[in-house]
């Protein structure tokens, strides 16, 4: 069972890098176009630069679950990385049960009635010609934090395993060694 959540976990978070990375070149091609608009053209456009940060918000958003599995989240890694395995799947553990998962589940539930808020109002852009429909914009924070919430089980499932797996040689589990 915490195998096939494992693996679950794996292709989730690796499908989220390969969203992430698709969203980020066409960021790099919208500023591109919008640069050229600019300076070659002389004119440009407000939906094209709200449109940088509508997918730079949704890449950052759906790459924190990808950083979770590949490790790479904030944290104090001058005391972290001087730490035993079972010591850092400890911390992690704690962090992911009394941190990461009630603070992704208020996040998520917590945000519901901002975007329904948008949606039933048919909230646009304040600029003139900016972009419609700001609550797709706006639901890609409940559906981040949901998936992160979904994401940590799997962390939580990597670091039972590191916690597991490193026994001193007699076979015996070191605590906090």
């Amino acid at each position: 069972m915490l195998d096939r959540l494992d693996r679950l976990y794996s292709r989730l978070s690796d499908w989220l890098g390969w969203v992430t990375a698709i969203l980020l070149v066409l960021m790099t091609l919208n500023v591109f176009l919008d640069v050229v608009l600019r300076y070659v053209f002389n004119t440009g456009s407000i939906a094209l630069q709200e449109m940088e940060w509508h997918l730079f918000a949704v890449m950052f958003l759906l790459g924190i679950s990808y950083g979770l599995k590949e490790d790479s989240h904030v944290r104090v890694d001058v005391i972290y990385d001087q730490l035993a395995p079972r010591k850092k799947a400890v911390i992690n553990l704690v962090g992911t049960f009394f941190f990461l998962i009630p603070f992704s589940l208020l996040i998520a539930f917590g945000s519901i009635n901002f975007v329904a808020e948008a949606y039933e109002s048919g909230e646009v852009s304040g600029d003139p010609g900016g972009l419609p429909y700001r609550w797709i914009i706006k639901a890609a924070i409940p559906v981040s934090f949901l998936i992160l919430a979904l994401s940590s089980l799997g962390f939580i499932v990597q670091n039972l395993r590191r916690f597991r797996d490193n026994r001193d040689r007699s076979g015996e589990h070191e605590f906090l060694t």
